[in-house]
């Protein structure tokens, strides 16, 4: 009878621990157009929404008609650091890029390649003037420079209480002539979300 009554016990401890678990995980694929936002953190999508819109912004300004009018030509542009002042992780690598790919589509500006990727650049160009036929071999010095430099940072204001939070974000951008310093456009984005959190259910 004790035998039994213990492995009596053990079972009944052993389903109210199975019970106690955490859900199963199921994975689905979705659409990367789908808005998502599981955490109320900033995601893919706040980037590709900023992006587009402040690069509609920029591009839609006089500084680059009063270029074209001066010039005769498209600006060239390149996009410098985006510094993440946030309270949390944001991979501002991915927000950059999602600009540059703006700009470069929407085909009113010249882009060039950031300081990172110039550095891969110049030593391939570097090699071939050793390694490749003087008729393929790409000159050195002839870079096209850019005009202005796009460049900003990311600022979050939490405000929380209980289980409900809301996230203040503020991207700040700055559209810098080159050579004068001069600041030809600034722009603004902002997002608010309110985060619920549900009450633990025991």
């Amino acid at each position: 009878m004790k035998a039994k009554s213990v492995l009596l016990t053990f079972l009944v401890m052993s389903l109210f621990l199975i019970s106690c678990g955490g859900p199963s995980r199921t994975v689905s694929r979705i659409s990367t157009d789908t808005v998502t936002d599981l955490s109320g953190r900033w995601n893919d999508t706040d980037a590709k929404l900023v992006a587009e819109q402040m690069i509609s912004d920029v591009t839609s300004r006089p500084w680059l008609s009063d270029f074209l009018t001066e010039n005769g030509k498209k600006p060239t542009v390149i996009v410098g650091t985006v510094r993440n002042l946030s309270s949390e992780h944001i991979e501002t690598g991915t927000f950059i890029k999602s600009m540059e790919r703006e700009l470069i589509n929407s085909g009113k500006v010249r882009f060039v390649a950031s300081s990172e990727e110039r550095s891969e650049i110049r030593q391939e160009r570097s090699e071939q003037q050793i390694h490749a036929s003087e008729e393929t071999a790409k000159r050195l010095a002839a870079e096209t420079g850019a005009d202005y430099m796009l460049k900003g940072s990311i600022k979050t204001n939490i405000d929380a209480v209980d289980n409900q939070e809301v996230k203040f974000y503020q991207v700040d951008l700055e559209l810098i002539d080159v050579e004068t310093n001069e600041k030809v456009w600034i722009g603004t984005k902002e997002i608010k979300k309110f985060v619920e959190k549900s009450r633990t259910k025991w």
